[in-house]
Formats: structure tokens, sequence, C-alpha cells
């Protein structure tokens, strides 16, 4: 690792302020105050209150009212929900993001003519004046140099954004229609709005244009502009080159060297723009969007109900209680914390920041570098996206592009994962060993039968999340949507509970139980419907039981609200709101002129509801324009046809080399990734490489999951590493040398997936011999009865996977260079060759083959034989290395000495 110099400023705590200014500088959102405040919190509300009814109650919104019934205020279509979804995040993204801070290339450009005009003319020209006052107005609709404004332009890019989504909602016959007929059938402005028909004759070309094409062009700008604000200009860059590529493409001669495979038919823009703005099945409302409004957003309001109710910092707790009095504690309950983080938010950024403000002035205290502290939460909180139930955003796409449960993508990337997170560990410890780093003091952490007595509640949403989706094996929306219900009914109990009132809320949960039983039973109905004669008569007791139990969740929040009204001062004794939901509780108490309303429980817990909402809006948005902007890329792949030629070129530039095409796959992922979401690596590249990977026998998922490793990778990749970055803001550390460290702890995330690729059995995948002709799928989960078969589970399963993990420690000590004592560049080496026989021997030996192969000699396969035996050489070289080393390491005069830098 690198050598830096020791904390100077004794590892002091970081201020809330100093995490909002970091989070602030990497994803550059406003500040706003006032109106603008409510406006935001209003809109996200509306948008995860839409979401969740979409969730609960499907395509259709309506509300059952007693003695009325359902009341159906829309039934929408697919495209109608999908495009309300981007609309929402378009708006959100208007009011969040800054067109222009006055910084950019653009704007200096203006300021410097501005003077240049000065000078020459003088200030009081009639020239200078007018260009001045050109800026002036410029700067006034765009300009938010303090970033804590909604400008001009900002109002009506939402407008148009409403009119974009308006028009789906009420002219959907018409756009039913034109999908037949083309958009030129479409109907021009003046017919839609009636009351520009007297100035049709003004509207010049638009008068005889298609409405639905103008909107489809704004549309698609939007998204742009869009992605420009809230992701960055490059990819902003790279989706308008495809979208000119669709138009333009079929200028490339069919017969030119190397990019003759890139020519396209040619396509018109009303195609163009019908396939990218009114299809489901490719474009802007493509598949990504469709897993945003499906998966994505409700776990994103999942890990936003779970941080505000403050499970983040009890999570945080545990973790420095389970590990922090061990040698490196702070470092090891790091990655604990991150993990545990990493199941609420998915987001790498985000961890790093929320967790790291604890978790690295903790670090450095106890004698790690700011580097070393920085690059271990940053590389931790990156895990998060690989590690289960929940992952990041790019785990839910998986299930749609490769038609898999999202039961059968945790039980795959679980061991992996856990690989991950145990090679990081193992490498804080060997550090810690190194610089003779201690664990914490007992009296500085929780007690850990206490906190987990006082928390425990925490952890049923995890519980009951998975058990949905791998017990019961609903659809990841409905599991999402049953454990937010459970969140919201625990903290309501949670709330009303105290030692005073549970008696109180345990009679009343009693009366509206058995009250809803007997109404179940005798009328087959709820309490209310019953009273309003909707009954359908009298059913079982078991029938009876069941339904009441399906109603649990409500009955559990009805009986917290009624005893919050009996007792609104009530403190909670073990509940602790997020810190976000006080201080809301605290301004908007202030802005009503109540103050006294921040101590009432029934309040406080409307705040949280409201905030969690908010929160998650806020989240999303980032997200919902990536999945936005990234759909254009395999939609403008679909219309134009260049998928097989694409496949024909990646495969041709591979010769036939398996591990050339993986790392052009990991180069690639690491590049594109850099500065961007993972998701939208994700997308591009499953677009343009997955099917190159599946041509070579490399098993559907498995090609998806590698991607999405080296997706991850990206984020702690120098020169960009957005979560190092973060992480460097907050341990005050070198950006360039915390990103060093992240990606050198991240190493065994970079090589697993190599050999999960060439060893499935990692993932517990196997192979169907009776499967079908396309070869992505010849492999399933595996089930029970493989585990049985010895001769399958021992050699594919077992011994790859204890390989791998005793391939990370092995890296670790080849990273660290030290395991007992310190390592020598020659043990270094030795250790890097054992970690690869061990974990992926098979791709070493591929990659003889492949040299082989170009001097002419025939290679053969890699059997399972061989495998087992390269992973026996290796295990034999990292015993003998291990037991020189801790020979070595009884010694105390070697003990002692330096390490040679790696």
């Amino acid at each position: 690792m690198t050598e830096s110099t020791r904390s100077d400023d004794g590892g002091e705590a970081v201020s809330d302020e100093e995490v909002d200014e970091v989070l602030q500088e990497i994803e550059r959102k406003r500040s706003l105050t006032g109106w603008a405040v409510v406006l935001v919190a209003l809109i996200g509300i509306s948008f995860s209150g839409f979401q969740m009814w979409i969730a609960a109650k499907g395509f259709v919104l309506s509300l059952s009212l007693p003695g009325v019934g359902d009341v159906v205020f829309a039934s929408l279509q697919d495209l109608q929900i999908r495009a309300v979804h981007v609309a929402f995040g378009l708006i959100l993204t208007f009011l969040l993001y800054p067109s222009s801070t006055g910084d950019g290339p653009l704007s200096r450009r203006c300021i410097v003519l501005g003077s240049l005009v000065d000078q020459k003319l003088g200030e009081e020209h009639p020239v200078s004046r007018v260009v001045h006052a050109i800026g002036n107005a410029l700067a006034w609709a765009f300009l938010d140099a303090e970033m804590d404004r909604v400008t001009p332009s900002d109002f009506v890019f939402m407008i148009l954004s409403t009119l974009s989504a308006a028009y789906f909602i009420t002219d959907f016959d018409e756009i039913r229609r034109m999908r037949a007929l083309g958009l030129e059938s479409g109907r021009p402005i003046q017919e839609v709005f009636t009351f520009l028909e007297p100035i049709a004759g003004l509207l010049g070309p638009l008068a005889d244009t298609s409405y639905a094409f103008v909107l489809g062009v704004v549309g698609i700008l939007l998204v742009l502009e869009a992605t420009r604000r809230a992701i960055s200009l490059w990819l902003m860059f790279i989706v308008a080159a495809f979208v000119v590529y669709a138009r333009f493409g079929v200028l490339i001669p069919q017969d030119a060297a190397y990019v003759g495979v890139l020519s396209i038919p040619e396509l018109s823009w009303p195609s163009i723009i019908q396939n990218l703005w009114y299809n489901t099945e490719n474009g802007v409302f493509g598949v990504p969007v469709s897993v945003s409004v499906q998966f994505i957003y409700i776990f994103i309001l999942f890990g936003a109900f779970l941080e505000m109710s403050g499970a983040g910092q009890w999570f945080i707790d545990l973790a420095y209680g389970a590990t922090g009095t061990r040698k490196g504690g702070p470092a090891k309950a790091s990655i604990l914390a991150s993990g545990f983080m990493g199941t609420i938010s998915g987001s790498s950024i985000a961890n790093t920041v929320t967790t790291g403000a604890f978790t690295i002035p903790l670090m450095k205290r106890s004698g790690y570098s700011p580097e070393f502290s920085g690059g271990v939460e940053a590389s931790a909180s990156s895990g998060g996206q690989i590690l289960p139930p929940v992952m990041g955003a790019a785990a839910f796409l998986i299930v749609q592009y490769t038609g898999t449960s999202f039961a059968d993508v945790i039980v795959a990337a679980t061991i992996p994962a856990i690989v991950f997170f145990f090679g990081v560990w193992v490498m804080v410890h060997f550090e810690a060993v190194k610089e003779n780093i201690g664990g914490l003091d007992p009296s500085e952490l929780v007690d850990i039968r206490s906190h987990f007595r006082s928390g425990w509640f925490y952890l049923v949403p995890i519980g009951l999340l998975l058990y949905y989706l791998i017990v019961e094996r609903l659809s990841v929306a409905r599991s999402a949507w049953f454990t937010l219900i459970a969140i919201g009914a625990l903290i309501t109990l949670v709330a009303a509970y105290s030692d005073e009132t549970r008696a109180r809320l345990g009679a009343v949960f009693g009366v509206l139980f058995g009250a809803s039983f007997l109404s179940q039973y005798l009328f087959g109905a709820g309490v209310l419907s019953a009273l309003a004669g909707d009954g359908t008569g009298s059913q079982t007791v078991v029938g009876a039981f069941s339904a009441t139990v399906g109603d649990l969740g409500t009955l559990i929040i009805l009986a917290g609200v009624l005893t919050l009204i009996t007792r609104p001062r009530l403190d909670s004794p073990i509940l602790s709101f997020d810190s976000a939901v006080d201080d809301t509780a605290e301004t908007t108490a202030d802005a009503v002129g109540r103050p006294d309303l921040a101590s009432n429980g029934l309040y406080r817990l409307g705040v949280f509801l409201g905030k969690s909402m908010e929160s998650g809006a806020r989240t999303a948005v980032p997200v919902v324009i990536a999945v936005a902007a990234a759909g254009i890329i395999p939609g403008v792949i679909s219309v134009s046809g260049l998928g097989p030629n694409l496949v024909s070129l990646i495969t041709t530039v591979a010769g036939g080399s398996l591990v050339l095409l993986l790392l052009v796959t990991a180069f690639s992922s690491i590049i594109l990734g850099m500065g961007m979401p993972t998701t939208v690596t994700y997308i591009i590249l499953v677009s343009l490489l997955a099917p190159a990977l599946t041509e070579f026998g490399v098993p559907l998922l498995a090609a998806h999951l590698f991607i999405l490793y080296f997706g991850v990778i990206a984020d702690i990749t120098p020169p960009v590493a957005v979560a190092a970055y973060a992480a460097s803001g907050v341990a005050k550390s070198d950006a360039f040398e915390t990103g060093i460290e992240a990606f050198s702890l991240s190493l065994n995330k970079a090589i697993v997936p190599f050999a999960f690729v060439v060893t499935p059995g990692i993932i517990l995948l196997r192979r169907v011999p009776e499967a079908d002709l396309d070869v992505g799928n010849q492999y399933r989960v595996i089930q029970p009865a493989d585990l049985l078969d010895l001769g399958y589970s021992i050699p594919e399963i077992l011994i790859p996977v204890i390989g791998v993990f005793l391939g990370v420690v092995a890296l670790a000590a080849t990273v660290i260079g030290f395991a007992y004592a310190p390592v020598s560049r020659s043990e270094r080496a030795a250790f890097a060759f054992s970690s690869l026989l061990l974990m992926a021997p098979g791709l070493a030996v591929s990659g003889v083959y492949d040299l082989l192969g170009l001097v002419g000699i025939a290679g053969g396969e890699v059997t399972v034989l061989l495998d087992v035996v390269l992973r026996g050489v290796g295990l034999a070289l990292f015993l003998f290395l291990m037991a020189k080393n801790r020979q070595r390491g009884g010694d105390p005069a070697v003990r002692s000495s330096t390490a040679e830098p790696a």
C-alpha cells in the first residue's frame, strides 16, 4: 500500500455541514430555501405516492370507499405509466440541478466577450450596453452561480416536461394510431390547442408538423439536458451521438475497412423519434425505465424509510459493537457498517459519505493513514451494489434483461459478494498487524446485547424481504411493497410503545384485531365495509383469520396512530429517527407558528413518512434520468439492426480468445464507468458486449454479473474514482492516493468475476445438458439435489469456492506486503501466482492456450480435473509461503521491519 503520513488532526469527527459540502461538490445539487424547498417536497412526495400506488394497485388508479365501492380515477397503460415516471424525474431534475453555475467554458467565453467589447468600445458605448443587456438577460434566465435559485428556464423546462407526460395521458388513442400510420399522421399543434387556430399562419413549419413529433423531439432533448445536469456532460454526448448515428449511419460505406459493419439502413427522423419516444420495447421508455417503475424506485423507497427511521446509525453502532475492540477494529467495523448501509441504499457515493462521516475519523484516530482510511470506506461502500439482498439498481436490470428471478440473482451474487468483503477484511487486518493498530476502548462502544434488544426491529424488514423473495418467491415489486408496509407498521408500533403505553397499545390492537376478525367472519369484509353494507356474506373461521392477518400491517399502523392520539407527547424510548426527520419537524413546526408540534409523536411520525417519501424521490432522480438516457442506446442498436454486426465485429477482434474478450469487457466497463452511474455503464455494455460473451459460451447470468462488477469497480478506479473522491473529502486526504488505496483494496473484486466466468459453480450455476440452443441459457441456479451429487458439487462448487476464499488471502498478502511478517518482492510475486491458481486457474490456462495459438500450436480444453489439479498446486504454494512467513514472523526483528512497497 502507499505510504502516507498519519493524520495530524487526531481523527476529529466530521460535522454534518462538512458531509453536505462533500456531497454538494460531487452531486452539484442546489441548496434551495423557502418556497422552492416546499415545491420539491410536494413533487417528491407526489412521485413517491404515485409509485406506491402503482406497487399496491397496479396500473389502475382506484380507491375503495365504504358504501361506494371502487372509485377508478384512471386506468393507465404501460407506456403512460413510464411517461409519468420519467416526467417526475425530469421536473425534479430541473428543480434540483442548475443549468449553469457560470464556471463552464461557454459562460467563461461570454464573460471574455463582454470584457473585449468594453475594452474596444468602452462601457458606455451602445453596442457594449446591448451586449451587457443580452448577457444579463441570459444570466437571469439560465445562470445559478450560488446554486440556490430556480431560474426561469427551469420553469420552462418543467412545463415542457409536464406537457410531454400530459400528451400520453390525454391523447393515447392518437399515439396508438400513429404506431401503425407513423408520426406524420398526427395532428399539428393548432389542432391540439385550438386557441392557436387564429395565429396558425404565424407558426411557420410547426403548422404543418405533427405535434407528437415535436413533443418527441422536445422530450428527447429534455432527457439529454437532464442527463447533462444530473449525470455528466460526457454521457449526454454519448447518447446524443447514438441519436445522430441512427440518422446518418447510412452514410458509412458498407465496404469500408473495419467500420463497414457499422453501416445501417436509412432511417427518417419521424421513424427515429417514434422508436425512441413512443415505444415500450426500446428507447427512453424501454426496458430500463420499466425496471425503474417496477423495481428500482420501490426499493429506493425501502432504503429511504429504513434510513429515516434511524436504521443507518443503528447498523453502524452494531458493527462497531461487534468488531470495534478487535485489532484494527475501526476499519473492520467500517466494512460491516458499509455492507449494512449498502443494503439500505445501494449507492457507492451515498454509502461512502454517510457511513464515512463516522467511520473514517475513528480509523484515522486508531492509526490508519487518511488515505488508507478513505480507501477502506470507498472500497467497502462500493461493495453495497453487489451485496444481496437489495444490491444496486443494476441488479434489477439483470432480472429484466436475463429473465432470471431476483431470488436467483440473489443466490448467484451471494458468494462473490461475501468473498469481496472477506478479502477487504483480511487486507485491513494485515495492515493493522503491520502497523500495530489496535481496537477501540470498550467504553466508546455500545453494549452489543442491549443495542440489539433496542433495535432488533430494524432487521425485521430485511428478513421479511428475503422471506418474500426466496421462500414465497413473490415478484420483486410485491415483495418490496409488503416490506414497505412492514416498515411503516413497525415504526408506528415502536413510536407508540413505552412502558406507560404498552398495555394501552396492546388493548387497542386487540380490539381492532378482534373487530376485524368478527367482521370478516360475519360479513366477509372489513369493519368499515361491513358497516356500509359491502360485505359478501359470512365465511369460515380460517378464512376470516387469514383475511385479518392479511390486514395485520394496517391494523398495527392504526393501533399505533390511535395510541399516539391519546398520548401526543410520548417520547419513544427505543426509536431514534434520523436527524433529518427531527430537523424537518422543527423547521416545519416553526414555519406554521407551532414549535410545540416538533415534540408531538403523531406529528413526528407524519414528518417521518413525508421525509422518507421526499428523500426517496431525491435519491431516485439521477437513477430515473440515467435509465431514461441510457435506454436510447439499446433503442438505436435495435431499430438500426446494428446488434448482430457488433457481435460479429467484437468476436472477430477477440480472435476467438475468451480471455481477450473478458479483458476488453473489463477495461471498457472501467473506462466507461468513470464518473458514470453503474446503471448506465451496465445498460450500455450489456447492449454492446453481453451478446458476444454468451457467444463464447459464458452463462448469461455470469456475463451480466461480470459487467456489473466492473461497472462498480469504476467508482473507485483513478483518475476519476467518484467514491474514493468522496471518501477523500471526508478523510481530508489526497484524492488520487485515496483512489489508489481503494482500488488496491478492491483488487479481489476484479479477479473474482474472471473466476466465476470460467467456473460458474462459484456463483452456483450448473450446466444443463438438455438445454435450449441458446448458449447463454444452458445454465441454471443449482438445486439441493445438485449439492447431493458429490461428483459434481465437490470439484465444481466446493473446491472452487474454497479456492477463491484462500485466493483473496494470498492477494491480501500481495497487496499489503505483510502477513505474519513483511513480504518481500519475490514472495509477493509468488503469493500473486498462488492467488491466480487458487481463484481462476482456468483463466491462466486459457491465456496460455491463446498465446500458443499465436505461434500455431493448438491448445486444449480446461477440464475439471486440470482445474482441480492447478488449484491444488496453488494451495500447496500458498501454504508453503504462509508457513515460511509465519516462521519469520516469530522473529521480533523481522516482524518489526518495514515491508517493501508494492
